[in-house]
């Protein structure tokens, strides 16, 4: 990895992590369903021009099904629920509970048969949930989150774990920028006409418009284009790595905005970040049949 591959890794999980804070000052105007529509527009503004300098090729019409269906799953449905379960949650513990992700996503593989259960891959599944039990049992008990803002953001990281493995089994090989072009667009689509019967916003503030416009321009569009350009030069449990940090990036952003941020928060973190560590070691080798064992 080069110093270029560093720093950019650096940059995306520094403007990953802030969007849950983002998302929270752009919520204190705008209703969830508009922060994921203007992510969507602000995101798909910025592919679009990256697709038209660098000439990439868009999806084919016929992927239209399983296109639509990671738009959805990818954009509409957590981008909404983030926003909408961060009204009753703190941005630290949102950016915990999105650490669900590859729990989800290895427990969907586990189903589907995509994915074989060692003994590391099982103790790093419970070692995560119990992270991320002891960060929503400290919000929960501190006032910084209810009951039902968490079940909403579980149901957002289960949406990421959903889109990851549909995107996996049918969208191999697509032209990555073309990709997440097609998708921002489809999301904004979707939303439109959900955002302009629902709630309208509140008089606006230079905080939230700069905050969603932030969200969508640097934490979506930019961020698709380093992760994808990252993912062209370097492997991609290298670039998987990133994840790690987020939860770290919500913890420190929050701070500084002045959120509070309780003592099972950063435990919470340390398990999470231990389970997720697990799950991608590899498993250890079975020995040959026969193989002589040597002592010395």
């Amino acid at each position: 990895m080069t110093r270029r591959d560093a720093l950019e890794m650096f940059l995306l999980s520094a403007f990953w992590g802030v969007s849950f804070l983002l998302i929270r000052l752009s919520g204190e105007v705008f209703p969830p369903v508009w922060v994921a529509l203007l992510r969507s527009v602000f995101g798909a503004l910025v592919l679009i021009a990256a697709l038209r300098l660098g000439r990439h090729a868009l999806p084919p019409a016929r992927l239209w099904k399983p296109l639509l269906l990671v738009a959805l799953f990818n954009n509409v449905i957590p981008w909404s629920f983030f926003a909408w379960g961060e009204q009753t949650v703190s941005s630290n513990i949102a950016a915990i509970i999105n650490a669900t992700t590859p729990l989800f996503a290895l427990l969907i593989g586990l189903t589907l048969r995509d994915t074989r259960l060692h003994g590391l891959t099982l103790g790093g599944v419970l070692l995560g949930m119990a992270g991320v039990a002891l960060t929503v049992s400290g919000g929960l008990g501190g006032g910084h989150a209810t009951l039902h803002g968490v079940i909403i953001l579980l149901l957002a990281s289960l949406g990421y774990a959903v889109a990851t493995t549909i995107a996996k089994r049918t969208l191999g090989g697509l032209n990555p920028v073309g990709l997440a072009t097609t998708q921002l667009g489809l999301s904004s689509v979707i939303l439109l006409p959900v955002a302009l019967i629902g709630p309208a916003p509140a008089p606006l503030t230079l905080t939230a418009v700069g905050a969603v416009a932030f969200l969508g321009v640097v934490g979506s569009g930019l961020a698709y284009l380093l992760y994808y350009g990252l993912l062209a030069r370097v492997s991609p449990t290298q670039v998987t790595a990133v994840t790690y940090a987020l939860p770290v990036w919500g913890l420190g952003w929050a701070a500084l905005a002045g959120e509070p941020v309780g003592s099972l928060s950063v435990v919470g973190v340390l398990v999470v970040l231990a389970g997720l560590g697990l799950i991608n070691l590899p498993p250890r080798p079975k020995p040959l049949a026969g193989a002589v064992r040597s002592e010395s």
